[in-house]
């Protein structure tokens, strides 16, 4: 019989050092890759980037070959790609039962979600570094094709905005995966925040003028459609506007589905 040796009372326990951070994001990020739906997801925004820059040499009119064409064709796409990565992102936990494995190996789930939000905002910044890459790549080819001058029209200050545009949306599904824990619902309440309330608010200016006004401080689309918009630097009333809609639709959500994360039982 082998003799099992037993650890004297009160002897403490070795400590192992805690995974560093980078290691965490590190995997989370392989885990994105590793499904169907993420691969496919990530490979439909290269696909969607070549046959947008494609339909715009193809079907736009000589005078409307620039880089912002471009740019808006491959940009769209992408902005609504990105919010949907986001959410499988965390659901995945949830949808593919893996929630067990990864918080038993990382018990902080607040590192695991910091994980997961730092793989999700870098695909989204390098996905957006494609698609002005792809859209440069376009204007080059459409105007050489077509013989008409090159121009470029999308100024550093507008790939700010637009980043910034993309990243808030992508967050926003971010939230909406904290929030349900469940990739169908989470992508049927994407779906409703994007068309619905939009829909909603569109009808009530349009049946109530005077809420023209005040429909930039509560729906979320219309206060972020500036950021989309080339040439033109945003006002401090639009800010304002921008930063309100985030702290009642993302911020205030966000908080809420956090806690909902750490609390939340896994099975």
């Amino acid at each position: 019989m082998t003799a099992v040796a037993l650890e004297p009372v009160g002897t403490a326990r070795a400590a192992f050092p805690r995974i560093p951070l980078m290691r965490v994001t590190a995997v989370e990020l392989r885990k994105m890759f590793n499904t169907r739906s993420g691969f496919w997801l990530m490979a439909s925004i290269v696909i969607t980037s070549v046959l947008a820059t494609a339909a715009v040499i193809l079907f736009a009119p000589d005078d409307k070959l620039t880089y912002s064409t471009f740019g808006t064709a491959v940009g769209w796409p992408i902005a609504a790609i990105l919010p949907l990565i986001a959410v499988l992102s965390v659901t995945s936990e949830w949808s593919q039962r893996s929630g067990l494995t990864t918080f038993t190996l990382v018990p902080h789930r607040s590192r695991v979600i910091l994980a997961k939000a730092i793989s999700a905002v870098g695909i989204g910044i390098v996905s957006m570094l494609v698609a002005f890459a792809v859209g440069a790549v376009g204007n080059v080819v459409g105007t050489a094709i077509t013989g008409t001058p090159l121009i470029w029209d999308i100024a550093f200050l507008d790939v700010i905005y637009i980043v910034i545009g993309n990243v808030l949306g992508l967050l926003t599904g971010f939230m909406l995966g904290t929030l349900i824990r469940s990739s169908p619902g989470a992508l049927a309440a994407y779906f409703v925040y994007t068309f619905l309330v939009p829909g909603l608010t569109g009808a009530l200016e349009a049946s109530q003028k005077s809420f023209a006004d005040v429909r930039p401080w509560v729906d979320p689309g219309e206060a972020q459609a500036p950021l989309f918009l080339f040439d033109r630097a945003l006002s401090a009333v639009q800010w304002a506007q921008i930063g309100v809609t985030g702290l009642v639709w993302l911020v205030i959500p966000m908080v809420i589905g956090l806690r909902l994360v750490m609390r939340s039982e896994i099975k």
